[in-house]
């Protein structure tokens, strides 16, 4: 894995057909939205990138859980003609920006370090004045098709 693999992207790209779902901040959220993105990939006649789409949506969605407070966790998955963007939103204010030493301490950063290796871009905006979303696009035949 290259360091670059761990810088995110400053901007989300573009949006083709979206499907969202909300769900509460519990545990059950990453499997909910697990199986939402499973269940939209396999329609929309993307199963090659099922796999990390799941991964990389099991690790964000996680994140919001354990880390924010938000009361909400919002997913939406945006299908193109060959490429997924998944955007995770949480209604919590973004975090300071986390240190660079981070992704090299025990138990920490594993998620976004899995992101990074997986997924062809990668990033974080805030989508408000309490909000933030972190998304990531998978590209057929890019770094997490199977």
């Amino acid at each position: 894995m290259t360091t670059s693999a761990l810088a995110p992207s400053a901007a989300p790209p573009e949006q083709g057909a979206n499907y969202r779902v909300t769900t509460p901040n519990a545990a059950t959220a990453s499997k909910i939205a697990r199986d939402f993105v499973t269940s939209v990939l396999r329609t929309a006649e993307h199963p090659q990138l099922v796999d990390a789409a799941t991964l990389c949506t099991s690790e964000v969605v996680t994140n919001a859980h354990l880390h924010t407070g938000t009361e909400r966790i919002v997913i939406e998955v945006s299908v193109g003609r060959d490429y997924v963007i998944v955007r995770v939103r949480d209604d919590c204010t973004p975090p300071n920006p986390v240190p660079a030493d981070c992704y090299s301490r025990e138990g920490h950063g594993r998620g976004l370090r899995l992101v990074g290796a997986y997924a062809d871009e990668w990033g974080s905006s805030e989508t408000g004045a309490r909000s933030k979303t972190v998304w990531f696009k998978l590209v057929e035949n890019g770094r997490g098709a199977a």
